[in-house]
């Protein structure tokens, strides 16, 4: 019999990735048994049709920034202060009216209160952990849309493994390939990571190193908040012993080859040659992605409205390289997750950390953000999306998470808590959701995250049902949810 290897059993229901060779090369033998090539491609599109499409908001989205707030930010201190609560409830922070009627946030939020009629605030955030439910275990549920069974007793996980969940902008690369000479998925200004535990949720796992972001990660410390100036891309710049038209010319001999493949070969599969070859010469020869990262071409008027430190640059960078046509870009935290300083942890010492180093970088940075993508109409295309793993408890000074906790300080809690959002049809001016007296508990409209990544993938036209296969061939969904489709306009 003749057989051409393929790839076996990939996302059968992914419109992009189309009928494997083994699925065209079965045709011969199945064809006495009443299926053609014709009648295949249409079962397969049928089974596509049935996939959730449609409705508000889907297909809106062209590129993604994610902002995520690794550590896991107070909701009470920030964006859902509550009055008329105990003491050892009621924020340290003064109220401050926002562009919304009735809706409050904490004076560490000034400017984000004034451009809060351009986003949608997700006031109920909530799920319930399995144990004890640290940072890793709740980045890899954000991150992926499951949880993973080998928890410590302390909530964190093993290493990153090629066996994990795909981190979800690698489905989105997978599913909605690049068009144009532009990196993808670019992850920066660090990895995630929980003490010892670093990258976990980060990576495209069981789909492969090819769907990896492109990891920037300067040199320096997580103090060091001038990091982003020193940026290094050298593996995107040609070697100065190989000139562009000796690359272009390689090229052509590898395509001259790729021609003398059987037809047979290439009417079955569609497959270049090296399809990442192609990808690496497009992005190396014509200097794009390089220009992308050039701060410097910024008026220094707009680098400092973002703030000159490490997340307002890194997000004055994300937007450059969605202008230049990346898809995703995951702005880390700048801050492994449970640690001190500007960490959104706040074991210990909550007010002074707040108000003098984590808030004003959140609070410039992701104003700027937002309006600048508004003002250049870039916001129509491009999903904003702010969240932590979890929130903080409403109580200070108790422990939810077995960690000991100053009477100043507030513990870990999954079960309600702030995301923004923004762009790609969001609404605008919105709150979702309600949380109860205390912020302890959604009172209206609970949203899960593997929710908010249902919708993030709706907002790409993607079904969230869409099968992927693991590293064992076993079809998952993406995630198991539905989109919050109430959250588009």
């Amino acid at each position: 019999m003749f057989r051409i290897p393929g790839i076996p059993g990939k996302d059968l229901c992914d419109k992009g990735l189309g009928s494997t060779r083994r699925d065209i090369l079965r045709i011969g033998g199945s064809a006495m048994l009443g299926l053609t090539l014709n009648n295949l491609l249409r079962a397969q599109a049928v089974g596509a049709e049935n996939l959730t499409s449609g409705g508000p908001g889907w297909g809106k989205a062209k590129s993604i920034i994610l902002c995520y707030l690794q550590g896991g930010p107070s909701h009470l201190d920030l964006w859902d202060p509550k009055e008329n609560v105990p003491a050892n409830v009621k924020s340290e922070f003064k109220n401050i009216a926002t562009k919304i009627p009735g809706v409050n946030f904490t004076e560490l939020l000034p400017r984000l209160a004034q451009v809060n009629d351009k986003f949608t605030m997700i006031r109920s955030m909530s799920y319930t952990p399995n144990g004890l439910f640290n940072h890793t275990a709740a980045i890899y549920q954000m991150m992926t849309g499951y949880t993973t069974d080998k928890v410590s007793p302390s909530g964190q996980l093993e290493p990153p493994s090629p066996k994990d969940f795909p981190n979800f902008g690698s489905n989105i690369v997978k599913m909605k390939p690049m068009d144009e000479p532009m990196l993808p998925f670019v992850m920066l200004p660090r990895p995630l990571q929980e003490s010892n535990v670093v990258g976990k949720a980060g990576t495209a796992g069981f789909l492969g190193k090819a769907f990896d972001p492109y990891t920037l990660y300067p040199e320096g410390d997580d103090m060091d908040m001038d990091k982003m100036s020193r940026i290094r891309i050298d593996d995107l710049q040609l070697r100065p012993d190989v000139f562009t038209a000796r690359l272009q010319r390689r090229a052509k001999l590898r395509s001259a080859i790729e021609k003398q493949m059987p037809e047979l070969e290439k009417a079955v599969a569609g497959y270049k040659l090296d399809e990442y070859y192609d990808r690496a010469l497009s992005l190396i020869v014509s200097g794009k992605a390089r220009d992308a990262f050039e701060l410097s071409r910024e008026p220094d008027k707009l680098r400092d409205e973002y703030g000159r430190n490490t997340f307002g640059q890194s997000l004055l960078l994300a937007r450059r390289l969605v202008e230049a046509g990346t898809r995703v870009v995951e702005v880390i935290w700048p801050k492994v997750a449970n640690s001190d300083n500007h960490s959104w942890d706040v074991h210990t010492g909550l007010f002074k950390r707040m108000k003098d180093q984590s808030a004003p970088m959140l609070d410039a940075g992701l104003s700027a953000l937002i309006s600048d993508l508004d003002q250049r109409g870039l916001l129509e295309s491009t999903l904003v999306v702010a969240v932590g793993e979890f929130g903080r408890s409403p109580q200070k000074g108790v422990s939810t998470s077995g960690n000991d906790n100053s009477p100043d300080g507030r513990d870990h809690w999954p079960y309600c808590y702030t995301s923004v959002i923004a762009g790609a049809g969001i609404k605008r001016g919105y709150v979702h959701g309600k949380s109860d007296s205390t912020g302890s508990a959604p009172t209206e409209d609970p949203v899960h995250p593997t929710e908010l990544l249902a919708t993030i993938y709706h907002a790409f036209g993607i079904a969230p049902e869409t099968i992927v296969y693991n590293h064992l061939n076993q079809p998952r969904e993406l995630v198991k949810a539905s989109a919050v489709t109430k959250l588009f306009a």
